[in-house]
């Protein structure tokens, strides 16, 4: 039988896109000055969180020197102090950091994925390496089985999640955004938590802990 565990084993050992292996193996070779003590994870990056989440969180793809370099999804860049400092706010971790896998963060109710597991070159993954890692999200999104909340992290995470959904219509993403896949489940839809959004203003926590409150009250916790 699939497991949760069975998928991340076979994410981890995946080497079926040629550009996005070479890639996240030259940026663990070619460290950034501020890690070049460190050993970069440089392979596909597993989802993490509760098994029995009621909140699945869909972003994009590991960032070069964040899940790249510490092997857990949105570790160790900005970017992912943003999101779990808002998790926390929301009582879905246990700490407002994440720093390296083995800091003693805990999500609680709480799953984060991508559609995407490996680092992609200027961070934009090709419609061909999504698909080949699509497989990955469909097993772990058919695994979590309690799941009533998908929460897209950008407009690239919404098609992928309003694809494997079946969300017919798709309302346009924008943040806030919510659509109804059946009388139980929904999608929702955040800007992404990336520098660009946050250092600008277009993503602000208090936007961010809006979603996540709104996604309390549709997942019934």
């Amino acid at each position: 039988m699939d497991s949760l565990r069975a998928v991340a084993d076979d994410v981890v050992a995946c080497r079926a896109c040629p550009r996005l292996v070479a890639w996240r193996e030259q940026v663990g070779r070619e460290k950034r000055a501020a890690f070049r003590d460190e050993e970069y994870w440089a392979r596909p990056v597993p989802g993490f969180g509760d098994p029995a989440a009621r909140l699945v969180i869909v972003g994009l793809a590991p960032a070069a020197h964040g899940a790249n370099r510490t092997g857990r999804m949105f570790t160790g860049d900005r970017s992912g102090d943003f999101l779990y400092a808002s998790l926390y706010r929301a009582g879905y971790a246990n700490q407002p950091t994440s720093i390296h896998r083995d800091d003693g963060l805990e999500l609680n109710g709480a799953w984060i994925t991508a559609p995407v597991r490996c680092a992609p070159p200027a961070n934009k993954p090709t419609t061909v390496e999504r698909d080949n890692c699509r497989p990955f999200l469909d097993r772990e999104l058919t695994l979590l089985r309690e799941a009533r909340v998908f929460m897209a992290l950008g407009g690239f995470g919404y098609q992928a999640l309003c694809g494997y959904l079946g969300v017919r219509p798709r309302p346009r993403f924008a943040h806030g955004v919510e659509a109804r896949v059946d009388d139980r489940r929904w999608v929702l839809g955040s800007y992404h938590v990336s520098q660009q959004n946050t250092f600008t203003g277009r993503l602000t926590p208090a936007m961010l802990d809006a979603v996540l409150a709104r996604a309390r009250v549709l997942s019934g916790d």
